[in-house]
């Protein structure tokens, strides 16, 4: 299956600005957040949006170049593959054509009535990415 891929606009903020005069680099954990869950919300089912939620269980980040105030940032999200309740995203963040950070995450779906991990059903998954090749 071909993942559906998800774009998300950043603003950079003054608040996001650290002492060097750029992005601080705990800002891209918020922005890969932001970026998922927007992916989330755009392409999943609105019952599954009301009773299922995601926790970051881990992020992987590999810083390529700085960002500025006033960049035009834009997250590419991509979900590679989910196992269970687990789901396991690659997101770039970019500048134009530049690579500014190369983030690879993994997620637990979980039932938000419960807080308990909850499998991601093949109709969920399915949702993510497009037809199955023939």
């Amino acid at each position: 299956m071909i993942a559906l891929p998800h774009h998300y606009p950043i603003r950079v903020l003054p608040d996001d600005i650290d002492f060097m005069g750029h992005v601080n680099n705990a800002r891209y954990l918020s922005w890969v957040q932001d970026a998922v869950l927007s992916h989330w919300h755009k392409l999943a089912p609105a019952e599954a949006v009301a009773t299922r939620a995601w926790v970051a269980l881990k992020h992987e980040i590999t810083y390529r170049k700085p960002a500025f105030l006033d960049d035009e940032v834009m997250a590419h999200v991509l979900l590679e593959s989910v196992q269970g309740a687990r789901a396991f995203y690659q997101t770039l963040v970019k500048r134009g054509e530049e690579v500014l950070a190369e983030v690879r995450s993994s997620w637990c779906f979980i039932d938000t009535a419960t807080l308990r991990p909850a499998r991601i059903g093949e109709d969920i998954a399915a949702c993510f990415f497009g037809p199955k090749p023939a």
